[in-house]
């Protein structure tokens, strides 16, 4: 049996299917979860959602999953091929114990992986997924007599429950984009059914993935995006990634604009129909929630929390927010519009709505915001067993030129907040972030100047030195 620790990340698990986990490890996993499930439900035979991706795969391992999984006393109900959200909604739809979606999200080809949860509308975090390792690799199992329903056509309760909820009285065009992954069945006739002219762009499944990989912060999906809203004129573009819980925005002049302010354009639009709400945002977004004068007039107020789907599920449904936001594209909505997980096509749909509210194209809504100067999102290799010892000592290291008075770009480190690894801000509002990532091999950096693009290089630049010096650290996916 092969089963490597590192796969157990700090919200899912994810592992290079027969490098780092085979067939017999999946199963294990599956047995893990069972005997986890079991104990925090106190039921013997728990009902457990199910459903995989498109990837060549995951088909086989869901069934090893399933075995693991029944073998502990699991009733396993497979919704058979999903999005994440269409497995999160089904535990609400159906009233089950607990969900497992075989998927590696946006990773490259040859990645596996499962994103599960009990409580309804949560994923696993950090203390679940240590608990859940621990009983995996130590072989704790339940034993139990469990079995498998398959419920046929729940893509479809899915797809009208968005539907029912979501018609827009304005006609919008909008580009679909989906990078050939899982979404391609399930976007284009979700928005076409809400009322959008849909122009479809790799929406056909295919697990090879032909052109690029289906993640909205991934350039080349984001440029042939743009590309077809030009050549269409359509009034917006969306890219969905690899199981469907994020969305990836282009405007109607071909722009990309980054999901936290199109986080924020949305926000702003329901603070005035929810006064009084709380947001959370993650430390990878733009720093402009924290004073924006539209929530501020509403009476809204701006959370900033770790990074990472489950972190901001969990926060959004502590604080009782009305929607949570990420930076990479995960947005949350609480009742009365949503379940408070992350669902990639109600993110469209709301954008959609946000179109629909006013007289003005989307590139007219995001000029009205404050100009800023933002960074993608880069990510520098660094192995897993080092990432996190390598951003506490860059936390150390940011503390102490704070307090030395040290000057980025002629100013002054105002604030550093810590929540998850580390994020400084300066004088004038600019910022920067490194932090590890939750599920791959590196970290992750960000920053924002709300001057000029060469103040954005000039805290990336100092960011980098932090990072060289540490001697860790190797190539960049992407860099500015």
């Amino acid at each position: 049996m092969k089963i490597n620790p590192n796969g157990f990340r700090e919200y899912d698990a994810r592992w290079i299917f027969e490098k780092e986990i085979d067939i017999e490890g999946i199963t294990n996993l599956g047995k893990g979860l069972g005997t986890q499930i079991i104990n925090h439900t106190k039921k013997n035979n728990p009902r457990i959602i199910v459903g995989h991706d498109y990837r060549s795969y995951s088909e086989k391992i869901k069934k090893a999953l399933i075995d693991g999984l029944v073998s502990t006393g699991c009733q396993i109900e497979d919704v058979g091929l999903s999005l994440s959200p269409m497995v999160y909604f089904a535990q609400f739809n159906l009233n089950s114990d607990a969900i497992a979606m075989v998927t590696a999200s946006h990773n490259e080809n040859g990645w596996t992986g499962v994103k599960m949860g009990i409580k309804k509308g949560l994923t696993h975090a950090p203390e679940e997924m240590f608990e859940l390792k621990e009983i995996t690799l130590n072989k704790k199992f339940k034993i139990g007599k469990g079995n498998v329903k398959k419920i046929d056509n729940f893509k479809d309760i899915y797809i009208q429950d968005l539907i029912k909820k979501n018609k827009i009285n304005k006609k919008i065009r909008a580009v679909v984009a989906c990078g050939n992954g899982t979404a391609g069945i399930f976007a284009p006739e979700i928005l076409k059914g809400i009322g959008c002219e849909v122009i479809e762009l790799d929406c056909k499944l295919d697990w090879s993935f032909p052109k690029y990989n289906p993640n909205p912060e991934d350039l080349k999906m984001l440029h042939a995006i743009s590309k077809a809203v030009k050549e269409n004129k359509a009034d917006i573009g969306f890219g969905f990634d690899g199981d469907g819980d994020r969305c990836g925005v282009i405007d109607n002049l071909g722009n990309e604009i980054f999901s936290d302010k199109i986080g924020l354009l949305i926000a702003r639009n329901l603070s005035g129909i929810y006064k009084n709400s709380k947001f959370i945002v993650d430390v990878k977004s733009t720093g402009l929630f924290a004073n924006d004068k539209i929530l501020i007039s509403n009476n809204c107020k701006t959370i900033y929390w770790k990074t990472g789907h489950s972190h901001i599920k969990r926060k959004v449904n502590l604080e009782k927010a009305l929607a949570g936001f990420e930076k990479s594209g995960h947005f949350f909505f609480s009742k009365p519009l949503g379940y408070g997980y992350d669902d990639g096509i109600n993110s469209a749909i709301q954008v959609c709505h946000l179109i629909a509210s006013q007289s003005k194209d989307i590139s007219q809504i995001i000029n009205e915001l404050p100009v800023t100067y933002q960074s993608p999102t880069m990510a520098p290799y660094c192995k897993d067993e080092e990432k996190y010892e390598v951003v506490k000592k860059i936390v150390d290291e940011v503390l102490k030129l704070k307090n030395g008075n040290f000057k980025i770009n002629n100013q002054s480190i105002k604030e550093v907040l810590t929540v998850n690894g580390v994020r400084f801000s300066l004088e004038d509002g600019s910022w920067g972030l490194i932090r590890a990532s939750s599920n791959k091999p590196s970290l992750v950096v960000v920053t924002e100047s709300t001057s000029s693009d060469k103040s954005k290089k000039e805290i990336f630049e100092f960011i980098d030195g932090l990072l060289q010096k540490t001697g860790k650290i190797g190539e960049y996916d992407q860099k500015i």
